[in-house]
């Protein structure tokens, strides 16, 4: 026995999408209904496991031998949902997923879509959404189907043989994704770092509990007493609706189009009296960013961690890791010193002092979410990340060695580039302090071919700047790195090159290259970035350029266009995240358990090692990027917060 390929079918009364795997296969009710397999790519078999069927002994030893490959679409359903049906945990080496490895060449996270993608002959069946929702999901009690809450088998027999030809194409279906995408194979490296990925995950984060409970009921209070206000305030039977809203402010004479966050806030500025109160109102009622307690309590199992929060290769252009169910990637920073005392306040439900001490607690439960992810006892966290990794990146792989300069001398790099831009000393809080934040904006919104709009969304005009100013700042900082300009050109010319004549190009350390329909960039890492169905085409402008096909908007499969300022940020941010993959793969074989990760950040759960040591193993510089400056910084904390 070399391979399994491996479909389930399951039951259980927990919601899969709101809670995750780890809390759907923990219910008590969780069951296997149905288990397809094929031996070394054979004809598939299905277990009926509700009917007395059973799984053969062979095929259950091999789910724990790490020297037998276990395949699936999403791997890490089968393995955790098998892990339960054992009752022990089976560890994710061995386990390979053909999502990932779709996801590697550029193609959709769903089974359904790779196969349309894929024209393949067997595609996932259409019947299975109606199938799964009648066996594998509680079922609503009624007088017509005698008051029962689940859907067996022998309560439709025809529906339970089609449900069984389901569990069967979808291993078929993997079994053709996998031969499909034979020719193209992910790097071994890369499964190691998925399975350091599902360690992770398995591990999980602790969640404060009481501190959930009690943001949860405070901001149903907070909620109900806006709500009172903006109708006392109003008259209207539903402030909350934008329509309703909208309307009764144009009747006060404030003309507002949208009552977007933008617009509130801009209208705020010179808003008074009544208007003034129920646009704060809105903004409080309208704050989404509570909503992350509720996804806390569903997810969290049995030992209150919070497992699952991280998509290996989310970001399938890029190989970025992305957040799933609580969406850790993009947690509301906090600004408030006093953290200690409002989580105190909070978790003891002395909402009346909340409401004396701030002006906005809907606020503060908002800046408290970070604080919700506590470390085990006897424990604290190490939180530890790398220092403008993607200017690092950009500037070594430009060869700007200026900015490479002023990294390696450790000079605050929005001073030294304000300093380029302008000619003169730039020190913070000193002299010409001022343009720091000029440096900043520019550094932030010009490295991948940023103009005045990419200046824009950054906040420039906000900062007080005309766009006469806007424009200066990018010629100036386009003027001051001459080797990224290049960088953007030569990556776009490189790109339409091979792309017109089907051949292989190396520049600095890419290896760019179109094999059978994909355009190929090469990492140093040696991974490799894909994008489906490469060719030329024209841009608004009338000139040339790269029109490929992948996951848009709407999650609907689609063309895209690039240029070669976007290819440099995918570089990149690529680059970035091999690194910070390496750093995570350093970090669990010296033992760290790392607990979560975000962007390019590491938590870590420790109860002996120091930040001076995981800020070392986090700035090694890998062998393939000699020349390359790292440096991370950190802290320590008994909950996690931004520092």
């Amino acid at each position: 026995m070399k391979r399994l390929s491996i479909d389930l079918e399951t039951f259980s009364s927990i919601d899969l999408g709101k809670s995750g795997v780890y809390k759907y296969a923990e219910s008590e009710d969780f069951e296997i209904l149905l288990f397809a397999y094929s031996l070394n790519d054979q004809k598939v078999q299905v277990i009926d496991l509700v009917n007395g069927e059973l799984i053969p002994k062979e095929i259950l030893s091999a789910l724990s031998d790490e020297s037998i490959e276990k395949w699936a679409f999403n791997a890490n359903f089968e393995r955790v949902c098998l892990s339960r049906f054992l009752g022990k945990r089976l560890k994710p080496q061995g386990w390979y997923c053909t999502m990932i490895w779709s996801a590697y060449l550029g193609l959709p996270l769903s089974l359904e879509k790779v196969g349309e993608v894929l024209k393949l002959d067997k595609q996932k069946m259409n019947e299975g959404k109606a199938l799964i929702k009648y066996f594998s999901i509680p079922c609503k009690p009624t007088k017509i189907n005698g008051m029962r809450t689940r859907n067996l088998p022998h309560h439709d027999l025809k529906k339970w043989f089609t449900f069984k030809e389901y569990n069967q194409r979808d291993v078929e279906t993997e079994m053709a994704i996998k031969k499909k995408l034979s020719a193209f194979p992910m790097p071994y490296s890369e499964w190691e770092n998925y399975w350091v990925d599902q360690n992770i995950n398995d591990r999980g984060i602790l969640i404060d509990e009481a501190l959930v409970e009690s943001a949860i009921k405070f901001d149903e209070i907070l909620r109900e007493e806006n709500m009172d206000r903006a109708i006392g305030l109003t008259g209207l039977e539903n402030p909350n609706s934008p329509l309703q809203l909208k309307d009764w402010l144009n009747k006060k004479g404030l003309e507002i189009d949208s009552l977007a966050k933008k617009d509130v806030e801009s209208a705020l500025k010179n808003a008074e009296g009544d208007i003034k109160e129920v646009l704060e109102l809105r903004q409080e009622l309208s704050k989404s960013s509570v909503r992350k307690y509720d996804a806390m309590k569903n997810v969290k199992g049995k030992d209150n961690r919070a497992r699952g929060l991280i998509q290996f290769y989310g970001a399938n252009r890029t190989g970025r890791y992305s957040g799933r169910l609580i969406q850790v990637q993009n947690l509301r920073r906090n600004n408030l010193k006093d953290l200690d005392i409002a989580r105190n306040l909070v978790k003891n439900r002395d909402y009346e002092t909340m409401e004396i001490l701030y002006k906005s607690p809907s606020d503060i439960l908002s800046q408290l979410i970070r604080t919700a992810f506590i470390a085990k006892e006897g424990t604290r966290f190490i939180i530890s990340d790398f220092s403008a990794i993607e200017a690092r990146v950009l500037a070594w792989l430009a060869g700007e060695q200026w900015v490479l300069d002023a990294f390696e001398n450790g000079e605050d790099i929005y001073c030294r580039t304000a300093s380029r831009m302008f000619g003169v000393p730039v020190e913070k809080h000193g002299v010409n302090g001022h343009l720091r934040q000029k440096g900043k904006i520019a550094t932030l919104a010009c490295g991948y071919q940023g103009a005045l709009g990419a200046l824009k969304a950054m906040g420039g005009i906000d900062m007080g700047l005309s766009e006469d100013e806007l424009q200066s700042i990018v010629d100036s900082w386009r003027e001051a790195n001459p080797n990224i300009v290049s960088l953007w050109w030569d990556i776009d010319s490189v790109v339409k090159r091979v792309v017109k004549t089907r051949t292989k190009e190396e520049y600095k350390s890419l290896v760019i290259s179109y094999e059978k329909g994909i355009l190929f960039i090469e990492l140093p890492s040696k991974r490799r970035l894909a994008y489906p169905k490469a060719k030329i085409g024209t841009n608004r402008f009338g000139g040339e350029s790269i029109v490929y096909e992948g996951i848009v908007v709407g999650n609907k499969w689609d063309k895209i266009e690039s240029y070669g300022g976007k290819f440099v940020e995918n570089i990149v941010q690529a680059i970035a995240r091999d690194i910070l993959a390496e750093a995570m793969m350093r970090l669990e074989k010296k033992g760290f358990n790392i607990v979560m990760h975000i962007h390019d950040e590491v938590v870590i759960e420790s109860d002996s090692s120091s930040i001076e040591e995981v800020n070392q193993i986090m700035s090694v510089v890998p062998i393939w990027a000699p020349g390359l400056i790292l440096d991370a910084d950190g802290f320590e904390s008994e909950f996690y917060k931004k520092d």
